[in-house]
């Protein structure tokens, strides 16, 4: 592909890297999280949010758990300054809610914003200005001292208007484009922003660290966090916060190993709204959280409806394979995918997993997440096979389908899926199942079936046979009702095959309920079985339908 030689590595490694985060197994920790979804989600719509959408929203991102939310740049615009004040005159805040709120250090902006925020019950001004050689060089156009210098008289003006403004004001400061900046100039920085604000125990400030544009690998991002949590002033009484963007597809990865290198908190959006690629997708970090067995202390078990709510204020969609969410994130149509999956459901129901999931191809139980076993798990289409057939039939009608019978209703469902060029919803499925096996065209049919035992085990039938618009009586012997139902059957036609298998079930648990029988014959040295089932409230009913069928689709269709 021409052009790659115009690139380079806009990224800088640490001096020193220890890499000690590469020797964890697993986050032990939850990360504090804050929703920039009204912010810098909305921000990048096509159609931002209206005020009444925009507070839906922010009680949709409450009811899920966030403690911390960015709500706006309430100098940008009037209805981003009339959100935040909407919120706070509205008491829409509750008390272990923090709003959040982000001003560029200017002093016009800084001093909008407190006027946005007060009377807030809690807030966090979040200052930033960008550090990063290109912009210093060809935005900015101004020294590392003199940008170090914005940074620190931003610092400044927001502890002089807080004091003032008194209330529980924590502060925030961001280094845009941390990700292409020197580290050790990034940390200079926010350790001169650190020296104004004094940290202490109760009232800890948030050094955001943005990879505003992802440009490095996800290894790269935890090696500067974890330098900056090792040299950063007052450590103990900072929140080291990430801001990972999804440039090269790795927000996600960068705020796992982020948090392993030592931050304490993630900033980011449902569904990885935001700018270009987007923002990290706080849904997905802490579901992964989830599915390793941790409280992430956020709730998505009622997924579809944040799923729904958000489509609608953004105007976005949310993609089929997003993680956790989408429409086919826990959908099977491979065969073997389907058959691993009946498998290992039918393990969890025996109780042989000791209350632990262990689904394979189903990282987390789908039920968690509000989704359902019969309409999502498995589908059915050309790729599929036996087990999910058999696994649809038994979800949605109590329909369990013998083993050996199993590999040829799979392969007619794949036949029909792949004439039609579509996927067999669970009715369709039940619908061929019985027009091939149940319903189909008969040569025969036997309207009428009486017994009588003798001699122990030996049946004696007597049975009508209708053919053609004519019914004759047939009698004949056999070892048990079945075996003499088939030789009558046998006598009338002339005919020999033997009755390889017999079962049959209930299709619940009634006593009233209706009841399957399958029966299987094979013409003489024809290994193939043709089956046939029947359906009655009487048992022995629908073994003398089943037989019938099987006769007649192997002898007369």
């Amino acid at each position: 592909m021409k052009g790659f030689e115009k690139y380079t590595r806009s990224y800088f490694l640490p001096p020193e890297s220890s890499f000690d985060w590469t020797k964890k197994d697993y986050i032990d920790k939850v990360p504090v999280w804050c929703s920039v979804d009204l912010r810098d989600g909305n921000q990048a719509l096509i159609e931002p949010m209206s005020l009444e959408e925009k507070i839906e929203f922010f009680k949709l991102l409450v009811k899920i758990g966030f403690k911390e939310i960015e709500v706006g740049f309430p100098a940008a615009s009037d209805t981003e300054f009339r959100f935040c004040r909407e919120l706070i005159e509205r008491n829409l805040i509750p008390d272990d809610v923090t709003l959040q709120v982000l001003t560029q250090a200017r002093e016009h902006i800084i001093r909008k914003t407190f006027e946005a925020v007060q009377g807030a019950p809690n807030a966090i001004v979040h200052v930033y200005n960008s550090t990063s050689v290109e912009q210093r060089e060809q935005v900015f156009k101004k020294s590392k001292d003199e940008v170090k210098q914005i940074a620190v008289d931003g610092a400044k003006l927001l502890k002089e208007l807080a004091e003032k403004e008194g209330g529980n004001i924590r502060f925030e400061y961001s280094p845009e484009s941390f990700h292409n900046t020197e580290i050790e100039y990034a940390l200079e920085v926010c350790n001169a922003v650190l020296d104004v604000w004094q940290p202490t125990a109760d009232k800890k400030p948030i050094i955001n660290l943005p990879s505003t544009v992802e440009t490095a690998m996800p290894h790269i991002f935890a090696s500067q966090i974890e330098y900056m949590c090792k040299h950063i002033k007052y450590r103990e009484n900072v929140v080291i916060s990430l801001h990972p963007h999804n440039d090269r597809g790795c927000g996600v990865a960068c705020a796992e190993l982020g948090v392993l290198a030592g931050a304490d908190r993630i900033e980011g959006t449902l569904f990885g709204n935001g700018e270009r690629t987007g923002n990290l997708d706080i849904l997905t970090t802490a579901m992964n959280l989830f599915a390793y067995g941790i409280d992430p202390k956020l709730d998505f078990s009622d997924m579809q409806t944040i799923y729904n709510t958000y489509e609608r204020l953004t105007r976005m969609q949310v993609s089929m394979r997003q993680p956790y969410a989408g429409d086919l994130v826990f959908t099977a149509f491979s065969g073997s995918h389907q058959d691993a999956i009946a498998k290992g459901m039918a393990f969890m129901d025996e109780g042989k997993s000791g209350n632990k999931w262990m689904v394979p191809y189903l990282p987390i139980d789908p039920k968690d997440v509000g989704r359902t076993y019969d309409s999502d798990v498995i589908r059915i289409n050309s790729q599929s096979g036996r087990g999910g057939v058999n696994y649809v039939l038994k979800q949605n009608y109590g329909i369990t389908i013998p083993d050996n019978m199993r590999e040829e209703v799979g392969y007619l469902m794949k036949g029909v899926s792949d004439k039609n060029h579509a996927e067999l919803s669970p009715a369709d499925i039940k619908e061929i199942f019985y027009d091939t096996y149940l319903n189909a065209e008969k040569s025969f049919s036997i309207p009428e079936c009486h017994f009588k035992q003798e001699d122990g085990i030996i049946a004696e039938v007597s049975i009508k046979i209708e053919k053609d618009g004519k019914v004759e009586v047939v009698e004949a012997k056999g070892n048990g009702r079945l075996d003499a139902v088939s030789n009558a059957i046998k006598k009338y036609f002339n005919i020999t095959y033997t009755v390889e298998e017999y079962s049959e079930q209930s299709l619940s648990k009634k006593s009233s309920s209706q009841a399957l029988a399958y029966v299987a014959i094979a013409k003489d040295g024809n290994e193939k079985l043709i089956w046939g089932i029947g359906k009655n409230d009487d048992i022995i009913k629908a073994s003398i339908q089943a037989i019938s069928n099987a006769v007649n689709r192997g002898f007369f269709s």
